[in-house]
């Protein structure tokens, strides 16, 4: 939340540009470059899609998501780690047992998954978005296995065999001793209770929501631009902060999509924000299958001689920030905003302010 609150401010210090041609001054303040601040990750994302449109293949794409019970929501909270790396590692190893079951593809398939823990409103809603080939390499990279068109797996059978991998890898973390469990879960650390537990989850029915499959490589990008680097809601939804009051758009899936606007207490909308506020270092952008870092290339190449397409498009060299908004925008941040003729020169540096105003202060006068 510091981080959040002194993003672009006297805070974290900044730069003074000159004009070379008319003597105009400009300052800018620092990014703070945390990954769950809505100013900073534009360019993140776009540096990301670069290098993932070499990899993408002239296959059918589709879209899934995995979703835990709202039961979970509270050890997820007290667990995080633990709770979302065994979302992950269910939700690949269900994959790749139906993507390697003859039944269905007989071979390895590759996905990107990408852990979303919020609804529209911010609360907690945890699933994995998995965007997964319409097809598979045989096991002895002798073909590629096409998926029947607009169809993948069955999402019931699916489902059920998410929910057996998740819960069984739920059971062993228990017996390990990582979890913690307090309030309300206190009596869950006893083993009967806990199993007992375990026992109610395994009777429900849990989600698994197929979209419909992607129309080529091209729409892979456009739905990764949308949800790889956001967390919780963007700053194009809020809306005011009004006597402590936060109002903000969001979409009500149960009411036919309709967009309304929420109204929520300072406090309370900053705890729902921090409840998707992952732990550090936790990576919440995996690939797996086809996609996975260890053999990534050598397979993406093989695919490729089998699905003969034009050669993959070369990935550009990073980019500075100048050429990058160039690209993006057709503007040029480096030139003079009032003249519109000379370059901005850098000419000052300017120290981080350290005492600069807290969030809560800035709560309390507004």
């Amino acid at each position: 939340m510091h981080a959040i609150e002194t993003c672009r401010t006297v805070a974290l210090g900044g730069h003074r540009d000159t004009c070379d041609t008319c003597g105009a001054v400009q300052i800018s303040y620092n990014s703070c470059r945390n990954r769950h601040c809505p100013k900073c990750q534009t360019l993140a994302k776009e540096r990301w899609l670069d290098a993932r449109r070499a990899e993408l293949l002239p296959v059918e794409y589709f879209h899934l998501v995995f979703t835990l019970p709202h039961t979970l929501n509270p050890l997820a909270q007290g667990n995080p780690r633990v709770v979302y790396s065994l979302l992950f590692q269910a939700v690949t190893a269900a994959l790749t047992a139906f993507g390697r079951d003859p039944r269905h593809l007989g071979g390895d398939l590759g996905g990107t998954a990408i852990l979303h823990t919020w609804g529209q409103n911010l609360s907690q809603h945890l699933h994995l978005h998995c965007v997964v080939t319409g097809g598979a390499l045989a096991p002895d990279g002798a073909r590629w296995i096409p998926a029947p068109p607009g169809f993948l797996f069955p999402v019931r059978a699916l489902a059920a065999v998410f929910r057996g991998k998740y819960l069984n890898a739920l059971r062993r973390a228990f017996a390990k001793g990582p979890l913690r469990f307090a309030g309300s879960l206190a009596p869950l650390a006893e083993p009967v209770a806990f199993a007992t537990w375990l026992d109610q989850l395994r009777r429900s029915d849990w989600v698994v929501y197929a979209k419909r499959p992607f129309a080529g490589p091209a729409p892979v990008l456009e739905y990764f631009g949308r949800y790889t680097h956001r967390v919780a809601l963007s700053n194009d939804r809020l809306l005011s902060l009004d006597d402590g009051i936060v109002r903000f758009r969001w979409k009500d899936y149960t009411d036919g999509n309709r967009v309304k606007v929420m109204a929520l207490e300072a406090e309370e909308f900053i705890r729902r924000f921090l409840l998707h506020v992952v732990p550090d270092g936790f990576v919440r952008i995996r690939h797996f299958g086809l996609l996975a870092n260890r053999t990534r290339h050598a397979k993406l190449a093989r695919c490729r001689e089998l699905l003969a397409p034009p050669p993959a498009p070369a990935v550009p060299l990073r980019e500075s920030v100048q050429a990058l908004m160039l690209r993006l925008t057709g503007l040029e941040i480096a030139r003079c905003a009032v003249c519109q003729q000379g370059q901005l020169r850098r000419t000052e540096i300017l120290a981080p302010t350290p005492d600069a105003p807290r969030l809560v202060a800035l709560l309390n006068t507004s």
